[in-house]
């Protein structure tokens, strides 16, 4: 019984181990990686792609997968300049480019459930069609010019916590407690671990699936936002990868790629690796070509360690 639970503990919550080996490691590596200055740098830089991973977890807990958030946060970034630039108040320009990116998730959803296309071919048309559409409205080219007060949002702080990092942390607190305390929630988890007899329970099954996709490009639109306020300019280019950073994230996290389990906390722990990851490698000047290579077998290790895991979890409960 004890080797079992710590076999369970440690599928469950190894994650959380690597995060203090690695924080253990790059300490070494660097005399200035426990610095506060590098740990709040680490904090703002992972705002935007733990935004984007809480949408993203939600359709991978459906058995979906979203490959189109990089390029909804980049024409979100765009769109939200542009606007502002046809001297739209921030405020309007904002919640315009937040309610066009929930349009283009719940395309998504519409593509996916009602004419039954594959998530992975839907989302990366949408990626393709959304990230041409950015360079089309900018003829490639970066639009700034807005006021510089909307930049002020990623570059201040309340005490010592940035504002990115405040508005990543209330977005996990309200979409926790829509996963663990709502509904919705269930039939999210529901949905991904038996659609069909989810359906025979009378859960309207297309409706979650497509309010999941709904909600991560509504997130990958706020994230864009975010991104013009820490760019100051709106890039065509932007958000590029973000998309395999999130899906790595949510996967180090433990959510099933197969859908029906997962926690959102785990996720931010996979998105806190990710960015230790990210800046350790930069501090230890390693180039960009090896970080690639690093984050491609991280994502690599997440999914094998992923179908692992459930083999051993399935042999645990077999056994007892």
């Amino acid at each position: 019984m004890r080797n079992k639970n710590i076999t369970l503990l440690l599928l469950n919550y190894g994650i959380v181990f690597i995060l203090i080996l690695l924080v253990a490691v790059f300490s070494l590596a660097s005399e200035n990686f426990m610095k506060v200055s590098t740990i709040f740098t680490i904090l703002k830089q992972i705002a935007i792609v733990g935004i984007i991973s809480i949408g993203q977890a939600f359709v991978i807990m459906t058995g979906g997968i979203d490959l189109s958030v990089g390029s909804i946060a980049g024409v979100s970034s765009v769109t939200a300049a542009m606007l502002m630039m046809a001297k739209v108040s921030p405020f309007l320009a904002c919640s315009a480019t937040v309610i066009i990116a929930l349009v283009y998730g719940a395309l998504n959803g519409i593509l996916i459930t009602k004419l039954v296309m594959p998530p992975l071919i839907a989302t990366l048309g949408m990626m393709t069609a959304l990230r041409g559409t950015a360079f089309i409205i900018t003829d490639g080219l970066p639009v700034f010019g807005f006021s510089a007060t909307f930049g002020d949002f990623a570059k201040n702080s309340l005490w010592v916590v940035p504002y990115p990092v405040i508005l990543l942390a209330a977005i996990f607190a309200v979409a926790a407690f829509v996963l663990n305390r709502t509904k919705i929630g269930r039939y999210v988890l529901g949905v991904g671990g038996n659609a069909e007899a989810s359906r025979l329970s009378g859960i309207n099954v297309d409706g979650i699936k497509t309010f999941a996709y709904a909600l991560s490009g509504l997130l990958a639109g706020v994230a864009g936002l975010v991104l013009l306020s820490r760019t100051n300019s709106g890039q065509p280019s932007a958000g590029a990868n973000y998309e395999m950073d999130a899906i790595t994230a949510v996967v180090l996290g433990g959510v099933s790629l197969n859908g029906g389990e997962g926690k959102l906390s785990l996720v931010l722990v996979g998105v806190l690796i990710m960015g230790i990851l990210s800046t350790g490698m930069l501090m230890c000047n390693i180039n960009d070509y090896v970080q690639q290579l690093v984050k491609g077998l991280v994502l690599i290790g997440a999914v094998a360690f992923s179908s692992i895991s459930h083999k051993i979890r399935a042999r645990v409960a077999i056994v007892a």
